[in-house]
């Protein structure tokens, strides 16, 4: 007898050849000769797959697995002789419906599988989705055929990375792109010569798990269109690439399209970064849409109350039911899948304090979903980056249940960086901290400061030009009378609320940009810019632009030719940031501890050499960085002045033929404001330095020749 006898069909469901499945993997995969169906439900009664004819859209076959097609929990079938190119599929779950005890089956509803690798329904970025049709998302099956020529993810140590936040349809789809296909994977690849040209070596891109952008759809009066689901934080598929961000979706071929943009991004020497959003789902609170979860198994999915409601840690109706087992595997599967399928490098997880809750939404001293992600083989070279707040409450900001794997979002070095650009008091010693790596936060745990992802800004909030633009948010486009968003956006107009014309005022904003992207690539921990803020890129002041798919929130490519020299700027401080050692070390620096030159690996200064002012009212705060492995020309003296007045600086001696020369200097115009190495001006030795009001300086020890 040739071939094993479990490749031919046992009996006919609906016309179709059929055999018990195979329960694990989950989801579908493609077997010899057929297809195998997988899914699982704790309360379920029946389970009955329903198969579309991917043309027409129309029902094929409805089959009812029988008793004997279920192990446990889990239903399989093989079905053989089914093109997986021509059907598209989803499932009827029966079962009791009784919302207050928590089961919500409802038979008439065709659920989408949780583990379904690609969605139709959204194939084509904005296109009006069928009101009327009951199942609006459809799953279906991809080859798995990709050539990756080798690819694997790169592991580039976090010492050295330069992350840019993105976001993928953002990136390209204003018509300045210049982009073959803008607003979409394709092209992102396209630019990949422009994040070269910035120096960023990683990219984290906001949610690409598929979400509905007719979520929030609703007209919107101020802007005369509809309010979008623009950023992507609701997924209705979590192993899934959205497809309307590529410009082959409509063809069903997102999945390769992701995949080359990744596989190109590494060419290219560019981790891709994934923002991952597992606290909740599209599905919303108990008067939202039955899309899955909630008709497959209600109580696993969902953290509920007694009376059978939602939690809403998440602030978005629901929250993901994370430390359950069966919810837990999910997604430890589906990372592993983004890994192993996709050669993702990485995750930051959205709103992640959520995800050390229980099902009752208390706080778990060892929540098992996180040391699970932490300590798996597969996940084990990925770098895993957590929000360590949510929106019940739960601020976990240096107490992050870590595992020794999980770096931080660092909301404390953003609002202490923007209140000393802002000239507040009582914030010299806080700068101090936040530049050595935020010893204050990860030291105590043995933590170093690539626990600490440093940024100023990020999609949520201000872009940095509007930091410096305006005191208060304008979120009226969103048509919610400016009640949304944070109030506390800690910034500084620099005199006029908003666009100006006046000479002054542009260039003390350009000035006060450069101060703060200085301090990001002088501080320890690893770096984050928000996209465009390279380029000064203005969301006019609305400081959550979550529901806009406009120029609002599209990167206008103009830009680089109206704002030249805030990108050479940006250009070269990344430049100048991976050139020195002492600004990337991965231990917090130390006072007592022997770098180059007779200088310690830190050492703090004031007005004059080692008298450092950390009074309420200091607004000077100058270091000198030099690591015990230091070379003579990796000593750097950095000084921020955020008064609004010039103040003369005494600088530390430098030993022998050694003087101090200007690398960079915000307080003059291009191309005086920053250099090339080598090129900057040397300064005379016991000379003092006169430092500009609202300006920042670095000098590099070099050896006068001359």
């Amino acid at each position: 007898m040739s071939g094993r006898i479990d490749l031919y069909p046992t009996g006919e469901i609906s016309g179709l050849k059929v055999r018990p499945g195979r329960v694990k993997p989950y989801g579908t995969s493609l077997v010899p000769g057929g297809v195998n169906f997988s899914v699982f439900s704790t309360a379920a009664t029946s389970c009955t797959l329903v198969l579309f004819d991917k043309q027409t859209r129309q029902i094929m076959a409805e089959l009812v697995l029988p008793d004997s097609f279920r192990i446990g929990d889990v239903w399989s079938v093989i079905i053989f002789d089914l093109d997986p190119e021509r059907f598209e599929y989803g499932y009827r779950m029966d079962g009791r419906w009784d919302p207050a005890a928590g089961y919500r089956f409802d038979p008439s509803k065709i659920l989408l599988d949780p583990y379904v690798r690609s969605i139709s329904g959204r194939e084509v970025w904005g296109a009006q989705p069928d009101r009327d049709d009951k199942f609006p998302y459809r799953g279906f099956v991809i080859p798995e055929d990709f050539d990756w020529y080798g690819d694997t993810p790169m592991e580039i140590p976090s010492e050295n990375l330069i992350i840019y936040e993105m976001h993928v349809r953002g990136f390209t789809r204003h018509s300045t792109s210049g982009v073959a296909h803008p607003g979409t994977y394709a092209g992102v690849v396209e630019k990949i010569p422009y994040l070269l040209s910035l120096g960023v070596n990683c990219v984290e891109l906001l949610p690409v798990f598929e979400f509905d952008e007719f979520e929030l759809s609703v007209p919107n009066p101020v802007t005369g269109g509809f309010n979008m689901n623009y950023w992507g934080y609701s997924t209705v598929g979590f192993y899934a690439p959205k497809a309307g961000f590529a410009a082959t979706g409509a063809m069903g071929m997102q999945a390769d399209e992701f995949k080359s943009m990744v596989r190109s991004l590494h060419s290219a020497g560019i981790e891709v970064l994934l923002d991952v959003v597992f606290n909740h789902t599209s599905e919303g609170d108990h008067r939202g849409p039955t899309i899955s979860f909630r008709g497959l198994d209600n109580m696993i999915y969902y953290m509920l109350t007694p009376e059978g409601y939602y939690h809403n840690f998440s602030g978005c109706g629901n929250s993901l039911n994370c430390n359950n087992p069966i919810v837990r595997e999910m997604v430890i599967e589906c990372l592993r899948f983004w890994v192993a399928e996709y050669h993702i490098d990485g995750f930051r997880f959205d709103a992640a304090a959520i995800l050390g809750r229980d099902s009752n939404g208390e706080i778990m001293n060892n929540p098992p979903l996180l040391e699970s992600v932490a300590l798996d083989p597969i996940l084990k070279k990925c770098k895993l980056i957590a929000e360590a707040w949510d929106a019940g409450g739960l601020y976990l900001l240096g107490k992050f249940p870590n595992y020794g794997r999980f770096a931080e979002w660092n909301g404390k070095f953003r609002d202490d960086i923007r209140d000393f650009l802002r000239g507040e008091p009582n914030h010299a010693g806080l700068l101090a901290t936040r530049l050595s790596g935020s010893p204050d936060l990860y030291e105590s745990s043995g933590r170093g400061p690539l626990a600490s992802i440093n940024f100023i800004t990020c999609h949520d909030g201000f872009s940095l030009r509007d930091l410096v633009s305006y005191n208060h948010k304008h979120n009226e486009a969103n048509a919610e009378d400016n009640r949304d968003g944070c109030d506390d956006n800690r910034s500084w107009n620099c005199g006029i609320e908003g666009e100006t014309t006046d000479l002054n005022i542009t260039a003390l904003r350009l000035r006060q940009a450069k101060n703060a992207l200085l301090a990001l690539m002088v501080a320890r921990g690893t770096p984050m810019i928000l996209m465009g803020d390279e380029m000064g890129r203005t969301q006019w002041g609305n400081n959550n632009t979550y529901c806009h798919d406009n120029e609002g929130n599209w990167l206008d490519w103009s830009l680089l030719e109206r704002e030249p020299e805030l990108f050479r700027f940006v250009r070269l401080a990344i430049a100048f940031r991976l050139r020195h050692p002492s600004l990337r070390a991965p231990r917090h620096p130390r006072s007592d501890t022997s770098g180059a030159l007779g200088f310690p690996e830190i050492s703090w200064h004031g007005r004059t050499p080692w008298a450092p002012d950390w009074s309420h009212e200091s607004r000077l705060v100058a270091a000198v960085f030099a690591t015990a492995a230091a070379t003579a020309d990796d000593v750097l003296y950095y000084a921020w002045n955020s008064a609004s007045s010039v103040t003369m600086l005494d600088l530390p001696s430098l030993p022998g033929q050694y003087r101090w020369r200007v690398l960079v200097n915000t307080g003059c115009v291009s191309p005086l404001d920053i250099y090339n190495p080598g090129e900057g001006p040397l300064l005379l030795q016991g000379v003092p330095f006169l430092l500009g009001a609202y300006s920042s300086v670095v000098l590099v020890a070099d050896v006068d020749l001359s």
